[in-house]
């Protein structure tokens, strides 16, 4: 039996990389060397070419991370490397607790090794030549010990946490735990600016003026609450500009990166700052929250049926039943799972950014979103042609010109 899950492991890694490896392949279909007639407006000839050689790039070089990985992964499984290590954090330890983040230690600082070399050149050689990066060696250097730090003490301390539960509480496990992590997650989501964000980044308040004036009477409008207007050094790293929301109930906030606010116009921001409170005012902030705790007490659920069975951990090569090598098994046998309810939440995701856009374009401008949409695919390259079966399965939000079109059939219901 545990022969025949480990070969049902290894089809389930080879599969999901033939799959992928699928949908690139879709993509470049879309691909064009002359400026497309619907992007006629949006990209100029110049922009669409170098947009195309930005994907042409990062295809290319993802087809080479992604197959490392997948080698280093498949290479672990048939030649014992798991087993080899759970052999290993045993001679350390009998503690089921060290035993679990020595071997997810290991685990996860090896895998950052063998994707620095790649995360380096796409950093300061793929995101350099195309005009994007501002990351200097030192940030970078800085933003990578502050990583491992705040995995060994947040991630170590929920792992730790985790298997605490597990040793202590038998059949209540997966209850107490989907306690202990739904906390931990409503916690994070109300805190996480205030305590990860100022790690890596500075955030300031949007100063007085007509941009804050034009946010606060929107919000005023329609409202909303907000106290919390932040603008994040984004330009530190990168020339790519974004926006989001963040947070819930009193400590709910809105940030802008400078390189948004450097790029537009005020009436641009505002919508985009409409589009984001509309997520707020349609509760899909509140809505995904609840799906992600939902979704994670169900894993848990199932994850208790099966941990304390040995031929999880014998299925990877080990001698005995262990938490550390049973999570792991698991992890790759939901897999398929996963993959299923990743594209049932992209799917409600795009969904709800198209209400966002409309409560916007509403309550707002939809032309002045339209243009703030248009501005950002174009500095950041995007891909505005991707395939469906891209979008359908990796895409949270509807690709720029399906966005545009129901932008179009709002403002011709408004008027």
């Amino acid at each position: 039996m545990a022969q025949t899950l480990f070969y049902i492991i290894v089809a389930i890694v080879v599969a999901d990389f033939l799959f992928e490896r699928l949908l690139d392949y879709l993509n470049t279909t879309r691909w064009s060397d002359r400026l497309p007639g619907e992007l006629q407006g949006i990209y100029n000839a110049d922009e669409y070419k170098k947009s195309q050689q930005y994907l042409k790039v990062n295809h290319k070089f993802q087809m080479l991370t992604s197959t490392v990985s997948f080698l280093a992964l498949l290479a672990m499984l048939l030649f014992g490397g798991f087993a080899w290590l759970d052999e290993t954090v045993r001679q350390w330890t009998t503690n089921p607790i060290w035993m679990t983040l020595l071997f997810f230690g290991v685990l996860g600082l090896a895998s950052d090794l063998l994707s620095t070399p790649f995360d380096i050149y796409d950093t300061f050689v793929i995101e350099e030549k195309f005009g994007f990066n501002k990351t200097t060696p030192k940030t970078y250097i800085l933003d990578k010990l502050k990583g491992w730090l705040l995995g060994a003490v947040i991630g170590g301390g929920i792992m730790a946490l985790i298997v605490w539960i597990y040793e202590s509480t038998g059949q209540w496990f997966w209850l107490v735990a989907w306690g202990a992590v739904t906390f931990f997650t409503v916690f994070m989501t109300m805190f996480y600016s205030d305590l990860i964000v100022p790690l890596f980044n500075k955030q300031t308040p949007l100063e007085e003026g007509e941009l804050r004036d034009a946010i606060e009477k929107f919000a005023e409008k329609v409202g909303f609450r907000l106290k919390n207007i932040y603008v994040i050094d984004g330009s530190k790293r990168s020339t790519k500009a974004n926006a989001y929301f963040t947070g819930l109930g009193p400590k709910k906030r809105i940030v802008l990166y400078d390189t948004l606010i450097a790029d537009h116009t005020t009436d641009e921001l505002v919508a985009v700052l409409a589009h984001e409170i509309g997520h707020y005012k349609k509760k899909h902030t509140l809505t995904g929250t609840i799906l992600g705790i939902i979704q994670t007490g169900i894993i848990l659920y199932i994850l208790s049926l099966f941990i304390g069975n040995p031929l999880l951990s014998q299925a990877l090569g080990a001698h005995e039943g262990s938490f550390h090598m049973g999570l792991l098994a698991f992890g790759m046998l939901y897999s398929p799972i996963s993959t299923v309810l990743g594209i049932l939440m992209n799917m409600l995701s795009r969904k709800n950014e198209f209400a966002a856009d409309r409560f916007a374009a509403v309550n707002f401008n939809g032309k002045s979103l339209k243009e703030a949409l248009k501005k950002l695919s174009v500095k950041n390259l995007s891909n505005l042609r991707p395939h469906p079966a891209v979008v359908f399965v990796h895409y949270s939000h509807p690709p720029l010109l399906q966005r545009l079109k129901a932008i179009d059939q709002t403002i011709a219901e408004k008027q």
